[in-house]
């Protein structure tokens, strides 16, 4: 027991803590087959943190549409089920993260920028930390302004 504790104990100080498959994926998808690929390996998938990243995919979605309208609709689409996701689960990572990434690089003019100070505070905190969680580390300080 005493070895077992102290081997959790190195893990988490070095950061040996396993990534989610479905958080190493988002973070390798580099191309429109890839990002709807994934939406329909986990858009049925119910954990809140997977939806996290679902949803951000299915806002990005967007930028494929020809028309400025349909454009608007999915891009509006996802904002809504994103600030529902949040209203509910105001304490999750996933959900904060993949928020502010969205608001850090989306276009003023589509109104969506209100969050970023609440989010960076929120993150920082999570900085701050080393729990089950920590893999997220360096995909907050590399895709945010963090």
């Amino acid at each position: 027991m005493k070895y077992l504790l102290l081997h959790i104990v190195i893990c988490l100080s070095f950061g040996f803590i396993n990534t989610p498959k479905f958080v190493e994926e988002y973070h390798e998808l580099s191309e429109k087959k890839e990002e709807q690929e994934y939406i329909q390996r986990y858009g049925q998938n119910n954990d809140v943190n997977v939806q996290a990243y679902v949803v951000s995919l299915k806002m990005k979605q967007a930028k494929y549409k020809l028309m400025p309208w349909s454009k608007l609709k999915v891009f509006n689409t996802g904002k809504k089920q994103l600030e529902e996701l949040i209203l509910i689960h105001p304490d999750n990572v996933h959900l904060r993260y993949v928020r502010l990434v969205i608001q850090e690089n989306t276009p003023s003019f589509l109104g969506y920028k209100s969050s970023i100070k609440e989010d960076k505070r929120f993150l920082k905190k999570v900085l701050q930390k080393k729990d089950s969680i920590s893999y997220l580390h360096s995909f907050i300080i590399e895709n945010t302004s963090l």
